[in-house]
């Protein structure tokens, strides 16, 4: 269990990418890190694109980023709502600014872009919105998975694997 007293932010809002929330939070329990849903509101259900739902353990506003290991942003279409919380930009920026590893796959890059982190930056993200990276600063790849020191991002659901492997391997340094 080597992310065994690791703990982990999982944002949460409404029309998530189903597969990019919990491929990565099941895979990160698996190795023994404590994972929390955390959306607008505690312990509401906010529903995935495809129906599955996911209960929030959290609010933005209980969230000390300081007591958290790391940070993921899934996509779908919730960044474009996450992004417009100040406590999710505090949450992004504070995560940058320890160098803890922030994963964000496919339109979770909105997120990043807002919290204004991606300047010189080497990136992915779904090509629909390269252009959006592109003049925030970041340097875009089209692999299906991109480390840039404690940033890993992923292109869409069929690069979850080696994302998600790569975010646990950053999580256990």
């Amino acid at each position: 269990m080597r992310l065994e007293n690791k703990k982990v932010i999982a944002l949460v809002s409404k029309d998530f990418e189903d597969l990019e929330l919990w491929y990565p939070v099941l895979r990160l329990q698996e190795e023994g890190a404590e994972v929390h849903l955390v959306g607008e509101e505690a312990g509401k259900e906010y529903p995935g694109k495809y129906g599955v739902p996911a209960v929030s353990d959290y609010a933005f506003a209980d969230i000390n980023p300081a007591d958290y290991d790391g940070i993921l942003v899934p996509g779908g279409w919730s960044p474009d709502k996450l992004r417009r919380y100040s406590e999710v930009i505090a949450m992004v920026r504070h995560m940058n600014d320890h160098e803890k590893p922030i994963g964000q796959i496919c339109h979770a890059g909105w997120v990043l872009i807002s919290a204004g982190i991606l300047e010189g930056r080497n990136v992915t993200s779904t090509p629909g919105i390269k252009d959006d990276m592109t003049n925030a600063g970041a340097v875009w790849h089209n692999e299906p998975v991109v480390k840039d020191g404690h940033l890993i991002s992923a292109r869409r659901p069929p690069d979850l694997p080696p994302y998600a492997k790569a975010f646990a391997d950053l999580l256990a340094d």
